[in-house]
């Protein structure tokens, strides 16, 4: 077993879920798993135009919460389980695995699918080698969405790139407990793609680090203390009970009803909070850039929910048959003619940004605005060995953030401290990286 291999095998547990089968002798099954998130729920419900289109081809779903999704598919194609023929993978798996011979290269898409119409942020962090081995079908860095009432009754103006110390301010004066209102939701749920992407992106621009430039890890540096207490401090000042268990659906659904005045997090989540059909302030809601502290770092990330073919599957051609259906501009069309254009996908393609009726948006220009803000080539403020800025780069950050994730959730649930936790994250993580022959 190669190191990539057993890095990856170490963060994930064994699931057993159905098979890929032939649906009869003619038609082939896809299998796609993915994650529960709104546009993937509404891409399932939109499939009748890909079936009526291809209709040798049943698609079968499998449809988890992000943790269990990424655990699932790790575990099966480290393993060449062959459970799926498409994944739903994100920008830290797609070029680990792509070196690692494991996904279908989707170089051979047709012309009419435009591959160089495909943001060039989004397209870089899919492709290896020169090969694109994923889709993007939605694109996100992070970003501030408030309730410009709840500002305005606070006395306060939201700058477009405010600060951590004006974010602190404005969540303590709008929170009302009596009222089960809360000044700022933030991820807690425990989790490398949960609170670990959050508090990883806001750490950059806290000056901190994951590692040094010899791979040392940096959880007792000041840069990291300074981090995570404020995070705690602040939410336990001005968040909502229970945050600890909250990741981004829990606090997608107590923005929608209300419940809180601030939520810093990713930019698909813009047409979430403004569907009226969906969120009862959705005639209320701002948007700025994720803070800083002036070191020139932003607290945001870049991210693309993809979708990809492992190298192992039987029904290849099949499988690139949906992937090119569920990202081409047709299904951005197709969203659009059904829901409107706030509710497409974001975040993939140029053409997208330049259609008139997209640009009407109200957070059209600052989610293409943070995504291009994004760098994950110099995501830090002291040098790093590593790309990625909410995850690092390397096939052990995913096992190691889910343990640090955990530490972090149990300071913010209060069973244990923050200056624990940092101490037990500096060692777990140091040896890991002594493990995996990092550092001596």
């Amino acid at each position: 077993m190669n190191t990539t291999m057993r890095a990856l095998m170490g963060a994930t547990a064994l699931c057993a879920v159905g098979t890929v089968a032939l649906a009869d002798g003619h038609a082939k099954t896809v299998t796609i798993a993915t994650v529960n998130n709104g546009d993937m729920v509404r891409m399932q419900g939109l499939t009748e135009d890909f079936t009526a289109k291809n209709p040798d081809i049943n698609l079968e779903w499998v449809t988890l919460e992000e943790n269990v999704l990424r655990q699932r598919v790790t575990t099966d194609i480290a393993t060449k389980g062959g459970q799926y023929d498409v994944m739903t993978i994100g920008t830290y798996e797609v070029p680990i695995w792509g070196k690692q011979g494991w996904l279908t290269s989707l170089n051979d898409l047709p012309d009419s699918y435009d591959v160089d119409d495909l943001l060039p942020a989004i397209r870089g962090g899919l492709t290896v080698d020169g090969e694109l081995y994923a889709a993007p079908f939605y694109g996100e860095s992070s970003m501030v969405m408030y309730r410009t009432d709840l500002m305005e009754a606070a006395g306060m103006e939201m700058p477009e790139a405010p600060t951590w110390e004006f974010i602190a301010e404005a969540a303590r004066a709008m929170t009302d407990k009596d009222n089960e209102i809360y000044g700022v939701c933030l991820r807690g749920k425990a989790g490398w793609g949960e609170n670990m992407a959050f508090l990883t992106a806001m750490s950059n621009s806290f000056g901190a680090r994951w590692f040094d430039e010899d791979w040392n890890p940096q959880f007792d540096s000041p840069e990291w203390a300074a981090t995570v207490n404020f995070y705690v401090d602040l939410m336990n000042d001005a968040g909502p009970p229970g945050a600890s268990g909250n990741g981004f659906n829990e606090n997608l659904a107590l923005f929608q009803t209300g419940k809180c005045g601030m939520w810093i997090d990713a930019t698909v989540a813009a047409s979430f909070v403004t569907n009226p059909n969906d969120s009862t302030v959705a005639d209320k809601v701002g948007f700025a850039l994720a803070p800083d502290n002036g070191l020139g770092k932003r607290g945001n990330w870049l991210w693309a929910w993809s979708l990809a073919i492992p190298a192992g599957t039987d029904s290849p051609e099949a499988a690139k048959k949906f992937v090119e259906w569920a990202t081409s501009k047709e299904y951005l069309e197709l969203v659009a003619s059904k829901e409107g254009w706030a509710n497409v996908p974001p975040g993939t393609r140029t053409s997208l940004y330049e259609n008139p009726e997209y640009a009407s948006v109200p957070f059209a220009k600052m989610t293409l605005d943070s995504i291009n803000a994004a760098d994950p080539t110099n995501p830090t403020v002291d040098p790093v060995p590593y790309v990625g800025i909410q995850f690092v780069a390397i096939p052990e950050f995913q096992g190691i953030a889910t343990a640090t994730g955990q530490q972090f959730s149990a300071a913010l649930a209060g069973t244990t401290s923050v200056e624990d936790a940092l101490a037990n994250a500096q060692a777990l993580t140091l040896d890991e990286m002594k493990d995996a022959g990092y550092i001596q």
